[in-house]
């Protein structure tokens, strides 16, 4: 327990920092977050990350990832970041017959879907961040939603929670719980808008709401959905980069799944 307080602390402060600072230190703290996250999944998988597939995942998780800015920088020819990552499938498509099916179809399923789980999810993160006068407030705000969401589904579910909500994926969790965390959320949510002036001067409450909502909802199905990857792969944590918590995955699941949410219904 005290290396998970120790650990909380210092990641907890770590993220403000960088969040607060936001810009190109923001961009690239992320971008080593999503790497290794990137790599926590290739391992569940038992894939190799210093190997040719491995960096070949990394770097078609990186296109994806990766500002408009940069993508343009690197790559001042006519291609746009999702042509190029449709490149990346047919390359590791190739290296299916160049490794002899070493690397097989089935591998290469499932890197493009992590590129694009890890890739978007923190892609949107930063793209949020950059968000002219409200970007910081609004990150702030998402992450205490789901932290909310988190804590108060926990207790809620201690306390009153009796019917399961997903036992085959995650046995601990409860509807009591996570209708709990959905009510807390809107109450947090609610006083931070009401005290955060950034927030009802640039967006309305009705649009504030739905944030909550899809915060909430969405960080607990996030979380469900890493849950479910775990379970399939046998893994109790994602990785052990942050002791007592497990790995980066652990602590960004539902992060990086409700940040592409709130901006392909355009909330934010």
């Amino acid at each position: 327990m005290k290396q998970r307080i120790i650990t909380g602390i210092g990641f907890g402060v770590v993220m403000i920092t960088m969040i607060a600072l936001g810009g190109t230190f923001f961009s690239l703290a992320v971008s080593v977050v999503a790497s290794i996250a990137m790599i926590e999944l290739l391992r569940m998988k038992k894939m190799r990350a210093f190997s040719l597939t491995g960096i070949t995942a990394l770097l078609s998780m990186w296109i994806l990832l990766v500002p408009q800015n940069w993508f343009e920088a690197i790559f001042p020819y006519a291609f746009t970041k999702v042509e190029l990552f449709i490149f990346f499938i047919l390359i590791m498509l190739m290296l299916t017959v160049l490794t002899k099916n070493t690397f097989t179809f089935d591998e290469v399923g499932f890197v493009v879907l992590s590129s694009v789980y890890v890739g978007f999810g923190f892609h949107y993160l930063m793209l949020t961040r950059d968000i002219a006068e409200i970007g910081m407030v609004l990150v702030f705000f998402v992450i205490l939603l789901i932290w909310t969401t988190d804590s108060a589904a926990y207790f809620v579910g201690r306390a009153i929670g009796k019917h399961k909500l997903w036992p085959d994926i995650s046995p601990n969790k409860t509807i009591e719980g996570s209708l709990g965390g959905v009510v807390f959320a809107i109450i947090v949510g609610t006083v931070l808008y009401l005290l955060l002036p950034d927030l009802s001067t640039y967006i309305s409450f009705s649009t504030a709401l739905v944030i909550m909502l899809v915060a909430s909802v969405f960080g607990q199905i996030g979380d469900l959905v890493e849950s479910a990857l775990k379970r399939h792969y046998a893994v109790k944590d994602s990785g052990n980069v942050l002791p007592g918590h497990g790995g980066i995955l652990d602590r960004f699941d539902s992060l990086i799944f409700v940040m592409p949410i709130l901006h392909l219904i355009q909330l934010i």
